[in-house]
């Protein structure tokens, strides 16, 4: 057990059971949506299934034991799947009666990549059977292929496609290309291993060994020229241009997927605890904001006065990222640490009367974004699931 006081043990159990009352407040009969429903929400569209975000719920939903949880992580993929496009991409987010799809303004390329991995997951805890599903897996699959390099095996994409959506990261994405490989291996895809060797040449190529492709060579000759090696993969990788802002999200999940080895992940580890930035709350999603002077600033960046320094995907705290760096530390079999990051974690979901909130600001940790945000609530059960039961 760990060595933590009664009063965050506590805490840690009633924050494992409201996010199980969270999620079964914000379901619905068509699955899953994104934040509870409130004005705001409504008005920002968060009352949909977002196929990034349900994919995430789904994975705490099924194995839940709870049946309306389990019929709610079935029924989101199949909302996802009914309006899948005709080319085979997943809709960013879905209306839960079905009248609506939209696929963001250049493309959202992992809300694809999730609905897979989600997928997988339900069919090997036998919720649907093995085929269930297969020709939008097919599709989905073929789409994804359809943008991938055809010697590096890595997902080519927009800026501002992704999760991290008002941030300049393109071309080669970190983010994106850990999951597209943690598809390849969940669903058998060819050169996987190539994958994963452009993977950790492209985004870290401050080591010694070399790709012999010349092209993968320059590239990494433009990422080293005028930087020191971060500690970390790079966030992303586009000709002579690259990000070394510090993706959390990113790193985090090329350890989940297996792209990081052993010294790779405790290097990612211990980089990211020694930027503090786990702390009050995890997690910081980018260890070096973006400066409006800074060289890969966007205009768009400063819509709303949302992405400014500190904030939303610029170095804002999120909760639902908290829970993958808990579930890194337990990979890593920092047990201890996992425990007390948990129970941090917990306060942040608490705040404000157990708001879940969606983000907090990463200065003054003012509470930011929708409230009853489900995937916050969704990876801090996978994360208490994980330690409690011993899993790296």
């Amino acid at each position: 057990m760990p060595t933590l006081a009664p009063a965050d043990l506590a805490l840690i159990d009633a924050c494992a059971q409201g996010s199980l009352d969270l999620l079964e407040r914000n379901l619905t009969p068509h699955g899953i949506l994104a934040a509870s429903r409130t004005e705001a929400a409504v008005a920002r569209r968060y009352t949909r299934i977002f196929g990034r975000d349900a994919a995430i719920c789904v994975m705490a939903m099924c194995g839940s034991g709870v049946p309306s949880l389990e019929q709610g992580a079935v029924a989101s993929l199949e909302a996802l799947a009914a309006q899948q496009a005709p080319n085979g991409q997943i809709p960013k987010y879905v209306d839960p009666e079905g009248l609506d799809a939209d696929f963001w303004y250049l493309g959202c390329i992992d809300a694809t990549l999730w609905w897979l991995i989600a997928v997988d997951h339900v069919r090997r805890a036998g919720s649907v059977d093995a085929s269930h599903w297969q020709d939008g897996v097919d599709r989905a699959i073929g789409w994804l292929l359809a943008q991938e390099h055809q010697h590096f095996r890595l997902l080519q994409q927009n800026e501002a496609s992704d999760w991290a959506d008002i941030m300049p990261r393109s071309g080669y994405v970190l983010y994106t290309n850990a999951l597209w490989y943690e598809v390849k291996r969940r669903y058998a895809l060819a050169q996987a291993e190539e994958t994963q060797y452009h993977f950790n040449h492209l985004f870290n190529p401050f080591q010694r060994d070399l790709p012999e492709y010349h092209r993968a060579r320059l590239l990494g000759h433009y990422a080293r020229r005028g930087r020191r090696d971060p500690g970390l993969y790079l966030s992303f990788v586009n000709l002579s241009v690259v990000g070394d802002e510090g993706d959390v999200f990113g790193n985090l999940l090329a350890m989940h997927s297996g792209l990081a080895d052993d010294a790779m992940s405790h290097r990612i580890v211990n980089t990211i605890a020694a930027a503090q930035v786990d702390e009050p709350w995890p997690v910081r999603v980018v260890l070096h904001p973006l400066s409006r002077q800074h060289a890969l600033w966007r205009p768009y960046m400063a819509r709303h006065q949302q992405n400014l320094m500190h904030q939303y995907h610029n170095g804002g705290i999120w909760p639902f990222v908290g829970g993958y760096w808990v579930l890194a530390l337990a990979r890593l079999g920092l047990r201890e640490q996992a425990w007390h990051a948990l129970a941090r974690l917990a306060r942040a979901n608490a705040h404000g009367d157990w708001r879940f909130t969606e983000w907090f600001h990463g200065r003054t940790l003012e509470p930011m974004g929708m409230a009853g945000q489900s995937w916050n609530a969704a990876t801090f059960l996978l994360a208490h699931s994980a330690l409690r039961n011993g899993r790296r």
